[in-house]
């Protein structure tokens, strides 16, 4: 009796079996569909030094969109400042199987191997605004630095006289951007008979520094007619020096970046000029520029840059210097807004 059970049981599983078997296929099929549009879709790293610059976070929204919109998934990476950091990052995301990765380096001297070692694994590298030394990297997108310099430059002899004394509150000496700027900036000063008194570094871009090394040289019995700032972050605190001593809007301050209290300080007179660089434009670019290595593509570059130990294809946008007259390309940029940009000016005093 068990065994004739036994065997109405096995026949009946099996009509069930047999029953069900070509719904059965239809689920693995379509498993396997999504699994390989999961590995056709690129994914892209983008590992950054840190937020602590206000732009990045415009440059990480910019990026994203743009990558998303081409059909790419983007791994965001922050290292806090950390180079050794930023390293293991990029192992992780090398290791998540990225097919580019984007990097807006820590130290620029620091990364080398860790990017050596990704591009051994057959993953591409772009070194996003910071070039990355003797990396041989994929592509460097960026600004043009020694024309950021230049511009810094431009502005501080046009609104100061000859033998006139020069504060230049750099930004990090790792980063390689800091050195083409400065070199921009000499170029430019050095055929003049103004003199630059001061030359400081804020390391890891700490903005207190500015603050610090400044308050210091002026205590101690300093010049200034005019102070260059690494970036906008600096001369906020550069400024706040000068406030706390009566002299904010006395001393040129130049900056870059375009930050929003960087714009109002312009117009309010307590900063010269920022270098507005569309960092939107930038991001955008670098975005289809990973899209196209993932894919195999060529990429067209509008030449090379020396990294230390060879040419690597490179990209360069224009900045844009802005001073109280042109505001407005930042405001028809979208970049900031008016209301906010004159939010301390008087409505009468507004163009």
């Amino acid at each position: 009796m068990r065994q004739k059970y036994t065997q109405i049981m096995g026949m009946l599983g099996l009509i069930f079996c047999m029953a069900v078997l070509p719904g059965c296929r239809g689920v693995e099929t379509e498993t396997a569909g999504v699994a390989d549009r999961e590995e056709d879709t690129i994914r892209i790293g983008l590992s950054f030094d840190s937020f602590i610059i206000e732009r990045w976070q415009r440059d990480r929204d910019a990026f994203t969109a743009r990558a998303s919109e081409l059909g790419a998934e983007v791994n965001v990476q922050c290292a806090n400042g950390d180079a050794r950091e930023q390293a293991a990052q990029i192992e992780y995301l090398v290791k998540k199987d990225m097919d580019v990765i984007v990097i807006v380096a820590a130290d620029c001297n620091a990364l080398s191997e860790p990017v050596r070692k990704a591009k051994r694994e057959g993953v591409r590298v772009i070194a996003y605004d910071r070039l990355i030394i003797n990396a041989d990297v994929d592509l460097c997108i960026t600004f043009d630095n020694e024309r950021v310099g230049e511009m810094m430059a431009e502005t501080i002899i046009s609104r100061t006289s000859e033998n006139a004394k020069i504060f230049m509150m750099c930004g990090s000496p790792e980063d390689n951007n800091v050195s083409l700027v400065m070199e921009g900036f000499h170029a430019m000063v050095d055929r003049t008979d103004r003199e630059i008194a001061e030359t400081a570094y804020a390391d890891n871009w700490l903005s207190e520094i500015g603050f610090s090394r400044v308050s210091e040289y002026l205590d101690n019995g300093g010049e200034a007619d005019a102070i260059m700032c690494g970036n906008d972050d600096i001369a906020s605190q550069v400024i706040r020096a000068l406030s706390e001593r009566r002299m904010a809007g006395e001393v040129c301050v130049v900056g870059q970046d375009a930050d929003l209290g960087a714009c109002q300080r312009v117009v309010e007179g307590t900063q010269a000029m920022t270098v507005y660089k569309p960092v939107e434009k930038l991001a955008r670019r670098a975005a289809e520029c990973a899209v196209t290595l993932a894919k195999g593509d060529e990429l067209k570059t509008a030449g090379t840059f020396f990294d230390g130990t060879q040419e690597v294809p490179y990209i360069g946008l224009e900045p844009i210097a802005v001073t109280a007259a042109n505001m407005d390309v930042v405001i028809e940029d979208g970049f900031h807004l008016r209301e906010d940009i004159y939010l301390n000016v008087n409505s009468e005093e507004r163009p």
